[in-house]
C-alpha cells in the first residue's frame, strides 16, 4: 500500500473509533439526537407503568425488534457476498478485480474487502445485541404489575429505559455501520475516495445528530416532556 493508503486508513479509524467522544462533546454544547432519546425513552417507559393495557407498548418494540431483524438480515447478507469474494480464492478476486479494481494487488484488494467486511460483522453483532436486549424489554413489559404510588412507577420506569436505551444504542450502532461499510467500499477507487467517503459519512452523521430537523424536533419534544 502507498503513504496516501496508509494516511486514509488512519483517517478512517480516527472517524470511526473518534464518533462517540466527539458526539459526547457536541451533545454537551448543543444536544444530539441520541441523548435526547435517552430522555424521551425514559418517559416513555414511565408512562407505561401507567397504562393497565400496554399493548401498544408491545406494538412499538415489535415494531422495532422487526426492524432490526431486517437490518441483521440484510447485513448477513452483505457480509457473505463479501467473504464469497475475499475468500473465493484468486479466481473470485480477480474477477471482482475486473469490474473496477483493475491494477490493484491482490493483497491489496484483500485488506480493502476486510475493511468493509469489518465494518459488517461489528454491525452484525450490536444489531444481535439490540434485538436481544429488546426481547429483555418485551418481557419486562409484559411482566410490569400495576404499580400504585408514584415513586414505584418512576422506579420501574426507569428500569426499563436502563434496558431499552442501550438496546436501541446499539441498534444505532449497527446502521451507522453501514456508513462506514459504505466509506470503506470507496477505498477500491483509492485512498482519495477512502478519505472522501469517511469525511462525508462522519460529517453527515454529526449532523443527523445535531442539526438536522429530525435532531430539531426531538430537542423540542424534549423540552416539553422533562420535568
Amino acid at each position: 500500500m502507498t503513504i496516501w493508503d496508509w494516511l486514509a486508513l488512519l483517517l478512517f479509524a480516527v472517524c470511526w473509533l473518534g464518533y462517540g467522544p466527539l458526539l459526547s462533546l457536541v451533545a454537551r454544547r448543543s444536544g444530539s439526537l441520541n441523548d435526547d432519546m435517552l430522555v424521551v425513552r425514559r418517559v416513555w417507559m414511565t408512562a407505561m407503568t401507567h397504562r393497565e393495557v400496554r399493548l401498544v407498548d408491545s406494538q412499538l418494540l415489535g415494531h422495532t425488534l422487526n426492524s432490526g431483524g431486517f437490518f441483521a438480515s440484510t447485513n448477513l447478507l452483505l457480509i457473505a457476498a463479501v467473504a464469497s469474494v475475499l475468500f473465493g480464492g484468486d479466481q473470485a478476486l480477480q474477477g471482482f478485480a475486473s469490474v473496477g479494481a483493475e491494477g490493484v494487488p491482490a493483497r491489496v484488494l484483500e485488506t480493502k474487502l476486510a475493511l468493509v467486511l469489518v465494518c459488517l460483522a461489528r454491525g452484525l453483532l450490536d444489531f444481535i445485541w439490540s434485538i436481544r436486549q429488546l426481547n429483555y424489554a418485551l418481557a419486562l413489559i409484559g411482566a410490569a404489575p400495576e404499580v400504585h404510588t408514584e415513586a414505584d412507577s418512576v422506579a420501574l420506569g426507569d428500569a426499563a429505559a436502563n434496558l431499552l436505551n442501550p438496546a436501541l444504542s446499539a441498534f444505532s450502532q449497527g446502521v451507522r455501520g453501514y456508513y462506514f461499510a459504505l466509506a470503506a467500499a470507496a477505498w477500491l477507487f483509492g485512498p482519495l475516495w477512502l478519505a472522501a467517503g469517511v469525511v462525508a459519512a462522519f460529517c453527515l452523521l454529526i449532523w443527523r445528530q445535531s442539526g438536522s430537523p429530525a435532531a430539531r424536533a426531538i430537542r423540542s419534544a424534549r423540552r416539553l416532556l422533562e420535568p
